[in-house]
């Protein structure tokens, strides 16, 4: 559909109901099965899950270490200086893009996380670190390091590097549809893309990255239940957890059915300029100069040991539990994630697509996981169980409040930070509701019907996994790692086709740029 003030592609709307059905299908049948009998799922997934992790984590490693250097490769490259999506200039400025980039995935967890993962490492080195005595100061930089290995160069990477390149290509100047089945057009041509397989790619990618939204979302009913009791008293029960994810799915869905550059791009702007201050004010009345110390000691020791921690196989069961699960989530957002990329990043040169995205948002985040994390490690060592104690008894949700409750100002600045939390995830599930939307239609503007369904259909989904209990969001978190297998085995060939089309792309430009000149002559 064409749309002159977005530069939309000039593709026809094509609903795949097929996909629509046994994506959507699916999902209700977890949750359905789930809802009957929760331990059931729950064997049924861990077994899935040990499966997955013992045949697959190590090929998971290797392919977000191998997709960061070619895109690395790329972009320093002379095919850096391509410009994609066929138009000359950028649609969104710089801030606004890499707002937008930022914050549709960081709120996926990076926000939660933030908190907790620092200080469980903390207290438990991680055995890529060995030698290390919990609970000490030696402890410090390796416990961030492996947070920057979590949320780094290779997370960021695998979601909008190679994948975008290949959607640029594929959609903007092949006419393929919007929709995860284009990542296949270089390999197996049209015909690939129509198939079976293309069907089978959507309905894999949609569940995946459905999979990974619906648990945040959860999560947040959790945490702002939590928080709701700790400021005022509110009970911490399942109708608090319900109030709070349906005004959250109002929002997001909301958010998802207006235009693009209106409804996500205004909750981009807010929520970096929210973080910045609130980074701000805690290096400026908290521990900053212990917080500025650590990141430099701990960045330092991320990029001296950055092959060997990427690569390590010491501890296969240690690396499911937390890198190999990680990788499973994000190789289940890449698709949908390269495709919100591809959509707002037209016009921008490949160099700017993986410097943005596989340098600069991880150093961001980096520095974002050490300003909260690093505070919580910083009032650990000063007074220990301060936060450890907190975070054993009630878990993740409790991290964030006992560490911002022990800065100055806290009466104002822990609700600054729930409302952050707020908005980092309805701008994910915006992010991935117009995405799914997008993958379902093929429509760069799907219909409102479809974004309000999905949208709805998650939140929905989450209210009722609470409901279950902590079974449910277990059932789901282990899932996202299952998901992520059909994903990842589509995700290998990028290695090579990345290339194959910056080449291709790169031979288009100069051939429109000798046509332009050749006009001019004349």
């Amino acid at each position: 559909m064409s749309d002159k003030n977005t530069g939309a592609s000039t593709q026809q709307s094509s609903t795949d109901w097929t996909v629509f059905a046994i994506s959507g299908g699916f999902i209700v049948l977890f949750v359905a099965v789930a809802l009957f009998n929760v331990d059931l799922i729950t064997k049924w997934v861990n077994v899935a899950q040990q499966f997955s992790t013992s045949y697959f984590g190590a090929v998971w490693q290797v392919l977000l270490f191998a997709t960061f250097i070619i895109a690395l490769w790329l972009g320093f490259s002379s095919y850096g200086k391509v410009r994609v999506g066929g138009i000359d200039k950028p649609e969104l400025s710089t801030f606004r893009w890499i707002s937008m980039i930022m914050c549709a995935l960081l709120a996926g967890g990076g926000v939660f996380w933030s908190s907790a993962e620092p200080m469980y490492h903390f207290l438990t080195p991680p055995p890529t670190f060995p030698g290390v005595a919990g609970s000490t100061a030696a402890a410090v930089a390796p416990a961030l390091a492996q947070c920057y290995l979590h949320w780094g160069f290779l997370a960021w990477a695998i979601l909008g590097t190679l994948g975008t390149i290949v959607l640029m290509y594929s959609c903007y100047h092949k006419n393929m549809p919007m929709k995860p089945r284009s990542l296949l057009y270089p390999l197996l041509g049209e015909a690939g893309v129509n198939g079976w397989m293309g069907t089978a790619v959507d309905a894999a990618s949609i569940i995946a990255v459905a999979a990974g939204t619906i648990g945040p979302i959860g999560f947040l009913g959790l945490q702002l239940s939590y928080s709701l009791q700790y400021l005022m008293g509110i009970p911490d029960i399942y109708t608090t957890q319900l109030g709070v994810i349906v005004v959250i799915t109002i929002v997001y869905t909301i958010a998802a059915a207006t235009p693009i550059y209106k409804g996500i791009n205004l909750l981009s702007k807010i929520n970096v300029l929210i973080a910045i201050s609130l980074m701000a004010v805690i290096m400026v009345v908290g521990p900053g100069g212990f917080i500025v110390d650590s990141f430099l000691s701990a960045f330092g020791l991320y990029l001296q040991d950055f092959v060997r921690i990427s690569l390590d196989r010491s501890n296969p069961q240690w690396l499911g539990w937390w890198t190999v699960f990680y990788w499973g989530w994000f190789l289940g957002y890449g698709p949908m994630m390269a495709i919100f990329v591809t959509r707002i990043s037209r016009g921008r040169t490949i160099r700017e697509i993986v410097l943005s995205v596989s340098v600069i948002a991880p150093i961001v985040t980096n520095i974002w996981f050490t300003v909260l994390g690093g505070a919580g490690i910083h009032y650990e060592l000063t007074n220990p169980g301060s936060v450890s104690t907190a975070l054993n008894e009630s878990g993740l949700p409790a991290a964030l409040i006992a560490i911002v409750g022990q800065l100055p100002l806290s009466a104002l600045l822990i609700p600054v930070a729930l409302v952050l939390v707020v908005l980092f995830l309805v701008t994910t599930g915006a992010g991935m509701t117009y995405s799914i939307a997008i993958s379902v239609t093929g429509d760069e503007n799907p219909p409102i019907w479809m974004r309000l369904f999905w949208g709805v259909l998650m939140g929905a989904m989450a209210a009722v996994l609470i409901k279950i209990g902590d079974g449910g969001i277990k059932a789901l978190q282990t899932f996202i790692i299952v998901s992520a297998v059909p994903v990842g085995l589509f995700y290998i060939p990028q290695l090579w086709t990345g290339i194959k089309c910056a080449k291709l792309l790169a031979q288009a430009q100069d051939q429109t740029q000798d046509q332009a000149q050749e006009k001019t002559e004349q």
